[in-house]
């Protein structure tokens, strides 16, 4: 069984930073890219970040695009996302999702590319 687990959400002031983590066992990783998504309530839930299976290769939403970044460490079986000069719209519960194609080349941004999801963790941005 596949299971994703996330970490490192919380509470920030506007400006600030925080790292997210997400272990996944029950696959092999290193052979999918992997993704993370946010939803904020009453929202859809939406493309931010994603990673190649090789990490060589990153996308981004035009929203975070040189604010956060996305990394890897295949030999932990472990993705990240780095957040940085947050805003109060980043508010949302933050998911780490594993793309259902091996080695996919052409990176997906979509909802429907990915198979496997994690439980989310809540990122909260004040004033």
């Amino acid at each position: 069984q596949v299971q994703l687990v996330e970490s490192g959400g919380g509470l920030v002031q506007a400006g600030g930073s925080l790292r997210l983590s997400c272990a996944v066992s029950g696959r092999t990783f290193s052979t999918y890219p992997m993704g993370w998504f946010r939803q904020a309530p009453g929202k859809e839930r939406e493309f931010v970040a994603v990673i190649s299976s090789g990490g060589f290769a990153t996308n981004y939403e035009d929203s975070v695009k040189g604010r956060f970044t996305i990394s890897r460490d295949n030999a932990k079986s472990t993705v990240y996302l780095q957040m940085n000069s947050l805003k109060p719209e980043d508010t949302a519960v933050y998911f780490c999702a594993a793309d259902r194609v091996s080695f996919r080349s052409v990176l997906a941004t979509t909802r429907d590319a990915y198979n496997y999801w994690g439980q989310g963790t809540q990122v909260t941005v004040s004033s």
